[in-house]
Formats: C-alpha cells, sequence, structure tokens
C-alpha cells in the first residue's frame, strides 16, 4: 500500500507492507486530515519516524473478536493502552506510560491506505455525518476535551487565542457545550466570520490595544500554534485566571513566570478528548467543519499537500487515499 511517511530526515510517500492486524482491527482509510502536529513532526517535534496523520475516518476491514464492526465507518480514538494498566482496565489509555499513538508515538499512522488500531479504539459514525465532517472528529474531540480539564462555569467569560483550526473548534465547542460568553481572537477577518457565525464573540489583534480585554478573561485557551501566543494568552487572563495550553509544536517557549506567579495563573495541559461528544455535535450540526476545509489532494500528493498545508492562510488539507 502508499502512506506518507517521515523518515531519514524527509518526507516521501512510499510503497509499504500492509498493517498486519496482529489481534487488532484493520481499517481502509476513507479520509485523512493533515494537522499541525503532522507539520511539527516533520520539523523535529515528538521524534517520530514513520507514517504520519491521527485524523481519519474509514471502514473496518477485519476485527478479530469484534466482527460487528466489519464493513463499518469508523473513526479511531488515538491512544492505544498497553492492555495491561490501571489506566487501560479503566477504559482511557491517554496516559498509559506504555501507550503508543496513531501516527505519533510508536505507531503507523492515517495518512495510508490502511492502518490498525485496537478495536476497542473504533467509533461508529453515525450516518448522518459525511466523511468530510467525519475526519474533524479527532481534533473537535480535543476541543471538547478543554472541558474534562477544566471547569467553565456558566457565564465565565473565556478567550480563544489563535483562529486556526484548532482555535476555531475550541472556541466552538466551548461556545456549545458551555456556559460561557466565549471570545476569539486572532488576526484573520475570513477566519474570525466563521466564528461569528456560529455565535462566537470575536476579537481582532489590531483591535487589543486601547480595548477592556486586558486581564479581563477567567479562562484563556491558547491555540495559535505559536510560542508567543502564550505572553497574549497570559496578558488577557484575569488574576487566579486559569490557562489552557493546546498548542503542540517543536521548541522551546519561554513565558513571564513572575507573572503567573504573582497573579496567581493556574496552568492547565490539554491534549487529547473523547470521541463521544465530538461525534455528537458533528450529528446535530452545532459546529461549522466544512468551512475549515481548504482543499482535498490524493494521497499520492501527499509531500505537497504538506507543503500547502504549512501555508499561510490555508487551513484544513485533506488527503484521499
Amino acid at each position: 500500500m502508499r502512506a506518507l511517511r517521515y523518515e531519514n530526515d524527509s518526507l516521501r510517500v512510499a510503497d509499504v507492507g500492509m498493517p498486519r492486524a496482529e489481534g487488532e482491527a484493520l481499517v481502509r482509510v476513507s479520509l485523512s486530515g493533515i494537522c499541525n502536529t503532522d507539520l511539527e513532526i516533520a520539523r523535529g517535534y515528538a521524534g517520530f519516524r514513520g507514517t504520519l496523520g491521527h485524523e481519519f475516518v474509514g471502514v473496518v476491514e477485519e476485527a478479530e473478536g469484534a466482527g460487528v464492526l466489519v464493513g463499518r465507518r469508523v473513526v479511531g480514538e488515538i491512544n492505544a493502552g498497553c492492555g495491561r494498566c490501571a489506566l487501560f482496565a479503566a477504559g482511557d489509555p491517554r496516559h498509559c506510560a506504555a501507550r503508543t499513538v496513531l501516527g505519533i508515538v510508536g505507531r503507523d499512522g492515517a495518512h495510508a491506505e490502511y492502518l490498525r488500531l485496537p478495536a476497542s479504539n473504533l467509533l461508529v459514525v453515525p450516518d448522518e455525518i459525511s466523511d468530510e465532517r467525519a475526519v474533524f472528529t479527532e481534533p473537535l474531540a480535543a476541543a471538547c476535551g478543554i472541558m474534562e480539564r477544566v471547569d467553565v462555569e456558566d457565564g465565565a467569560r473565556v478567550a480563544v487565542v489563535g483562529d486556526g483550526k484548532l482555535g476555531l473548534l475550541c472556541a466552538q465547542a466551548l461556545a456549545a457545550l458551555s456556559g460561557a460568553s466565549v471570545t476569539l481572537v486572532g488576526k484573520h477577518e475570513s477566519k474570525l466570520g466563521i466564528a461569528r457565525r456560529r455565535g462566537v464573540e470575536t476579537l481582532r489583534l489590531d483591535q487589543l490595544k486601547g480595548s477592556t480585554s486586558a486581564r479581563a478573561f477567567d479562562v484563556v485557551v491558547e491555540a495559535s500554534g505559536s510560542p508567543s501566543g502564550f505572553d497574549l494568552a497570559l496578558s488577557l487572563l484575569r488574576p487566579r485566571g486559569t490557562l489552557v495550553l493546546k498548542s503542540t509544536f517543536h521548541g522551546s517557549t519561554a513565558f513571564d513566570s513572575a507573572r503567573v506567579v504573582v497573579d496567581e495563573i493556574t496552568v492547565v495541559g490539554s491534549r487529547c478528548g473523547r470521541f463521544a461528544p465530538a461525534l455528537e455535535l458533528l450529528k446535530s450540526n452545532r459546529v461549522d467543519v466544512e468551512s475549515l476545509i481548504s482543499e482535498e489532494r490524493p494521497l499520492a500528493d501527499g509531500v505537497r499537500a504538506m507543503a500547502r498545508a504549512s501555508e499561510g492562510g490555508v487551513m484544513k488539507v485533506l488527503l484521499r487515499p
């Protein structure tokens, strides 16, 4: 089969062997989405080598012990546990010390014709959700996951920094699932417009100076994908507010630790969320993901698709095997 791989410090579409299920499910990929994490891996983040990609929708071809899934359209939670630890037994392997992560840690990913995952990781996609919407399940789940980590109270003021794909999903998910007043902070009028159409307030970066937004928010989500987003997020937080970090990128981030201490800021990391809430949002059409799609390319054009996805202003680039 063909797969988009990062190895020997370069990207290429390669002919590789089919994944062996080895007690897991074999999924034929219908559509995959290029994520900023894929771009960062190609810059050295996480030290991963192999097939990239963790956002997908596909059809189950084989599923040992879970034959009911064969032929079903599915998405898959990306963390595969060790099968032995207490976290795995509790049904949440996201922090299993021996886990593999699809296309990120120790497991070939979704930018391929086929992938494998434990059957327990797979969720059937409702008929009402198209492939083009279902492929957003993983990043939307990450956005919903904020509310696993932070108690967002009714009436709270929440800001999301960054109007890229993740920021737009975070803002929409928070607006749909919480009783907070949500503001998306960004610099692209066309992207901010997507959020406004879903009832999210917006603020352009060039409007911040002289505004009343400084030190005004109870919770700020940093989803800019840029080290500078950290300082901006801190400037928006009230004393004893909560900073939620969503961005992952290669390199280190400098920040004003004195501000964190003096204002008693709570800093919370937020990574993967559960898929069920995201599928419900997609099924009920409470979030706009279609507007986040810039283009679709064949998997064979994967290297150029990655380059395209890294260009300024480009949002989601999809790959079809």
